[in-house]
């Protein structure tokens, strides 16, 4: 598919996805009863933030694949960018680590993501989190702008992801870092799940191999890039067999192919080798 195609994919479906609770996205990828999907969880990569600081319930969808804010060395005052912020879920733990001083700015494409998130800020009586509308890919956001950028379990759903890290480079400030969590790949999926646009909205047929995700930061511009967490996903044979048969199912299983979800680190040092300044 063209990109322009993938990203109305995933328009649509976490648009159905943002008006429901995140118990009704565990029991189905859009609600109980919803025929948008066919059977993929879209929480099965999601972590308990409920211990945190700064988390609220009605921002939490479920929708992750780590928790970012733990690795991301976000002190009080900072600006954070949240990419693919959601209902707002890393954008109010973030808050809760800048503090009265900081800033916390998250972009969505999704314009029911966007009003549930600003609805959730406006019930919390922040002043200092502001969601905006815009495509990760051409952020609507001045360079050098950020102290520290996150991002929970999104990339893998842009088409473009040199461009994405292209553009995280552009807006950090000069010594300023990311922590993003996300989900890569080790070795060859069967092509019906690359294909299935429901797993690509689903973050697994839109992901990468591992190495290709940590050589796109490097060419981008990052140093000191390191993979702070590591975690192997075990999908559930009932979901992927929606998309494969048996045959190809215990294939998968025996040919060491990994699904992983992974929390990156990366600096933008200096710029005298990168144009995206």
């Amino acid at each position: 598919m063209e990109n322009n195609e993938l990203k109305e994919i995933v328009k649509e479906k976490y648009g159905e996805i943002a008006n429901q609770s995140k118990t009704e996205n565990e029991n189905s990828c859009c609600g109980v009863g919803s025929s948008c999907c066919s059977g993929v969880d879209y929480t099965i990569f999601s972590e308990n933030y409920s211990e945190l600081q700064g988390y609220n319930p009605d921002a939490d969808l479920g929708l992750g694949c780590g928790i970012p804010t733990e690795f991301a060395l976000i002190k009080k005052g900072d600006t954070v960018v949240d990419l693919g912020s959601g209902a707002g879920n890393d954008c109010f733990v973030s808050r809760a680590l800048v503090g009265d001083t900081g800033k916390v700015i998250g972009i969505d494409f999704t314009e029911t993501m966007i009003a549930k998130a600003r609805e959730n800020a406006e019930k919390l009586g922040f002043n200092n989190v502001e969601f905006r509308f815009g495509d990760i890919e051409k952020m609507p956001l001045t360079a050098n702008k950020a102290d520290v950028v996150i991002s929970n379990c999104v990339l893998n759903l842009v088409p473009d992801k040199k461009k994405a890290f292209d553009e995280i480079y552009r807006i950090l400030k000069i010594n300023g870092h990311f922590s993003i969590s996300d989900v890569v790949l080790e070795g060859k999926l069967p092509v019906k799940l690359e294909q299935a646009a429901e797993m690509y909205a689903g973050c697994v047929s839109g992901a990468v191999q591992k190495q290709e995700y940590l050589d796109i930061i490097k060419f981008s511009g990052f140093k000191n890039i390191s993979v702070q967490k590591e975690k192997k996903i075990t999908i559930p044979d009932e979901i992927l067999l929606n998309y494969i048969s048996k045959k190809e199912l215990e294939e998968l299983k025996h040919n060491n192919t990994g699904i992983y979800s992974i929390t990156v680190y990366a600096e933008k040092s200096d710029c005298s080798s990168n144009c995206n300044c």
